[in-house]
């Protein structure tokens, strides 16, 4: 078969593609069902961002001695935002070459975020509808 042939293919008729006027409301639900799991998921990952935003200023603010981690609420917030950073950037540092001190880490994860954020906007939610 040519390389262009597949473009010669004919129509399907609509009744086949699910546009007949008969339409059930079944598909509309699992469409609606399927596009509020995204927007949860596009709500997940910017929070996500949010919270290693957060991580990433209160571990300049530790280096630079402006607070201090012996306050019992500075030690509590910092060590959430560790535990719940740490198990995704781990990965990320690993395969990092050293930078001397510069973590670039962070700005890894945000670039695989937006990209994410990105593929669900511009390929999944199209489909959805």
């Amino acid at each position: 078969m040519a390389r262009g042939a597949a473009c010669l293919r004919p129509a399907s008729p609509l009744h086949v593609r699910g546009n007949s006027p008969d339409a059930s409301s079944k598909p509309k639900i699992k469409n609606s069902a399927m596009r509020a799991l995204l927007d949860v998921i596009q709500i997940a990952l910017r929070l996500y961002m949010y919270l290693v935003v957060a991580w990433v200023i209160l571990s300049w603010l530790i280096a630079f001695n402006v607070v201090n981690m012996r306050n019992p609420f500075v030690a509590a917030v910092g060590d959430f935002l560790y535990r719940i950073t740490e198990p995704v950037l781990r990965p990320i540092r690993r395969r990092m070459p050293n930078l001397g001190g510069i973590d670039v880490s962070p700005i890894i994860l945000f670039l695989i975020i937006i990209f994410i954020q990105l593929v669900i906007d511009y390929y999944i939610y199209p489909n959805v509808f």
